[in-house]
């Protein structure tokens, strides 16, 4: 792997060439035309689709609806030995086709060339394998081989299986072959390996971050974090170097439009609960969703997003476009979308490298933007003194942070709003935070072991808390307005009076006042 200016770089012969850049859906076809390869019926296929056979896929992971997609265990038995030579026959015929046009010729244009040089080496071999006497392919293996290659060209490689599986929610992988995958059950199984060696892992993915067009990220050595979003929406996170073996996790948002009333039906959220954050919702409390990592604290963020009035004109900001709000136009009709961008090169006077874009800037730049709420995909560090002041201009934000209980979310946001500098004491800190954030929805997260040598996890709403201005030796006072029941939806707990207007709103209040007295004489 060469390095340039901070970013990986690899051989083209040996890595897919181009930026998987989203291109408009396009329509697969059921039946494979590799089945018209010769040596099978005589006929000769005119295109290469992918993931045909299965559930045809585009590019960026939109396929035909009710076409079953091929799995992820479906491509265990693909010789990736055989996937690695046709790639690089095709790498170097297609970048010795496009020559001095690759400027003018635009994604479609690589694939449908990418695809009828896949084919006629497929075709090729095919005939060799007649003429010599040898097994032909099945129509499965012509499948499968097709979309492989297909995929080391334009997608992810062997990751691109994985990232299409509908039933696989996150991947977690620790070097080239030990993979985890859990499925939208909140089962946890292992899967296949995603590259022969670690080697080979580390310089797909510094090629994988320096090709975006749109999102390019360093990876190297010298910056060994990677942070960045695929085609279809999914986050990776990857790290190298500073770790044993690489590590990569990549995350996927099957629930892209989602209610509460959804979530509720999943068991993450009693009715109750729904009515209550629905009312909060729309009464304009500043809420936090908490809870740690992998909990589902984004989803939850949609679900309350789901509330909004179509025609309210919000601002999300993201280090990574995981909400997609702004790709919800029916739901969401005045969405500005931000992501942050980190820099490059050496570090400045202001301690910042060249070009970077942070939380805190996109929330200072968006307040002459004519919002009304902030949907903040993360507050871990200063930004959160930036909405904090959005806030005082403008109720109703949504955010999400790391905690492991709601206090403690208090107490995190608190230390964060610290780092903006010495000039924020801990007592402003605490007065900010306590006066512009009414509620933290804390999200719990349990990985149970199962008897076949798998584990589940399980996610719920463990409490709700209500969140005032205290006294002074704290600065801040909480109310469990739903409190924890272990392994279950948080229940109703203590009202404060405030929230009783919510009723008008549509908050069940007679429910939650029964639901309070049900479980007081149960204990």
């Amino acid at each position: 792997m060469n390095e340039q200016n901070g970013i990986a770089s690899a051989d083209p012969s040996a890595l897919p060439l181009f930026a998987p850049t989203p291109p408009e859906p396009r329509p697969g076809r059921v039946r494979s035309q590799f089945s018209m390869l010769p040596g099978t019926n005589g006929h000769e296929p005119t295109s290469l689709p992918r993931h045909t056979g299965g559930y045809p896929v585009t590019a960026n992971g939109a396929g035909v609806p009710g076409v079953r997609r091929r799995t992820a265990i479906e491509h265990q038995g693909i010789d990736w030995a055989l996937v690695a030579s046709f790639r690089s026959q095709a790498s170097d015929q297609l970048s010795a086709a496009i020559g001095a046009d690759r400027g003018r010729l635009d994604r479609a244009g690589q694939e449908e060339l990418g695809r009828s040089i896949i084919l006629e080496l497929l075709q090729s071999e095919a005939a060799e394998n007649l003429t010599a006497g040898r097994d032909s392919w099945s129509l499965a293996d012509q499948d499968v081989l097709a979309e492989a290659i297909f995929d080391s060209l334009f997608g992810l490689g062997r990751l691109q299986p994985l990232v299409d599986d509908e039933e696989i929610e996150n991947i977690e992988i620790t070097g080239c072959d030990q993979v985890l995958l859990e499925y939208s059950d909140g089962t946890l199984r292992p899967g296949p390996a995603v590259a022969e060696t670690d080697e080979e892992l580390i310089d797909f993915l510094g090629f994988l971050a320096s090709r975006s067009e749109v999102n390019a990220r360093p990876f190297s050595e010298a910056q060994p974090r990677l942070h960045m979003r695929l085609d279809g929406g999914a986050r990776l996170a990857a790290t190298a170097w500073v770790t044993p073996r690489p590590a990569v996790v990549i995350r996927r948002h099957r629930l892209r439009e989602v209610t509460l009333a959804e979530l509720a039906g999943l068991g993450l959220l009693s009715d109750v609960a729904v009515s209550f954050l629905r009312a909060a919702v729309r009464a304009k409390k500043s809420i936090v969703v908490a809870g740690p990592q992998g909990a589902g604290k984004t989803t939850l963020v949609r679900g309350l997003c789901a509330e909004l009035d179509p025609w309210e004109r919000i601002g999300t900001f993201e280090t990574e476009y995981e909400l997609h709000l702004h790709e919800l136009p029916d739901k969401h009709r005045r969405v500005v979308a931000w992501e942050s961008r980190p820099g490059s090169g050496e570090v400045g006077i202001n301690g910042r490298q060249a070009g970077e874009i942070t939380l805190d800037d996109l929330l200072i730049d968006s307040f002459r933007f004519n919002l009304s709420r902030q949907i903040v995909g993360e507050v871990r560090g200063r930004e959160v003194l930036a909405m904090i002041k959005a806030m005082q201009s403008g109720a109703g934000s949504i955010s999400t942070t790391h905690a492991a209980d709601a206090s403690g979310a208090i107490r995190k946001l608190i230390t964060c709003a610290m780092e903006a500098g010495p000039q924020v004491t801990e007592s402003y800190a605490t007065r900010a935070i306590a006066e512009h954030i009414d509620l933290v929805v804390q999200l719990q997260l349990e990985t149970m072991p199962m008897g076949d040598g798998t584990a589940r996890r399980s996610r719920w709403v463990s409490e709700i808390i209500a969140v005032s201005p205290g006294e002074r030796e704290k600065g801040y006072a909480t109310t469990q307005v739903f409190r924890p029941s272990y392994g279950r939806p948080a229940v109703a707990g203590v009202l404060p009076d405030e929230y009783r207007a919510l009723e008008r709103l549509g908050f069940d209040l007679r429910g939650y006042l029964a639901e309070g007295r049900l479980h007081e004489d149960a204990t």
